[in-house]
């Protein structure tokens, strides 16, 4: 009788290890931008809070300005060729979602991505006309050369459309922080702490 040996090879689990996702700038970019952001929304409409909103503002403005060029400059999560995708790329995540079978990305998910351009085309939109309404209602600002003393019908335009981009900002807020929520359970990582620390688990 001859003896047949099994070998059975054993099952391998997942390795993970820690790895650097997001640089210095990145983390202190998002944390002063909500910062900046809430201090300004808050403070917005009243007399004696004005100096506070507007040089908010003009941090925002600021911080928007040096994050898109990062976008282009920047280590390699952080470029927006790391995380602009294409619509069906996009849609093809959110399917995923839906199922409860998302796929997993080391920087931002195609959802994220996407989110994170229309944050900064609303904050480049708020800013912009925060300085238009500071410049026709006090000609003060980089902007009161050209709009300084156009009179109240603009500053009406100016105002309306100031806070509608802050609204839709705030709106947009929301639905991130419901992205990152929803994202942190379905992949079990805490994605707040990684925007502390910088670093993710890489999955072998």
């Amino acid at each position: 009788m001859s003896t047949v040996e099994q070998h059975v090879m054993p099952i391998e689990k997942p390795v993970s290890r820690e790895v650097k996702v997001w640089d210095p700038l990145v983390r202190v970019f998002h944390w002063t931008l909500v910062i900046g952001f809430f201090t300004a929304y808050f403070t917005e409409g009243e007399e004696d809070t004005l100096f506070l909103h507007t040089w908010a503002g003009y941090t925002v403005a600021g911080l928007v300005l040096v994050r898109l060029l990062w976008g282009f400059i920047g280590t390699r999560h952080a470029r927006f060729s790391d995380f602009v995708f294409r619509p069906a790329v996009v849609k093809e995540y959110l399917v995923g979602v839906l199922k409860l079978k998302p796929q997993r990305y080391l920087g931002h998910n195609p959802a994220g991505g996407l989110m994170i351009v229309l944050l900064l085309i609303s904050l480049v939109f708020t800013a912009f006309f925060g300085m238009s309404l500071y410049a026709v209602d006090e000609n003060a600002g980089p902007l009161a050369s050209w709009f300084g003393g156009l009179g109240e019908t603009w500053e009406d335009i100016f105002e309306e459309l100031h806070e509608f981009f802050a609204n839709f900002t705030l709106f947009l807020v929301i639905v991130h922080v419901a992205g990152v929520i929803v994202e942190s359970l379905l992949h079990r990582e805490n994605l707040v702490r990684a925007m502390f620390t910088g670093r993710k688990q890489r999955h072998e």
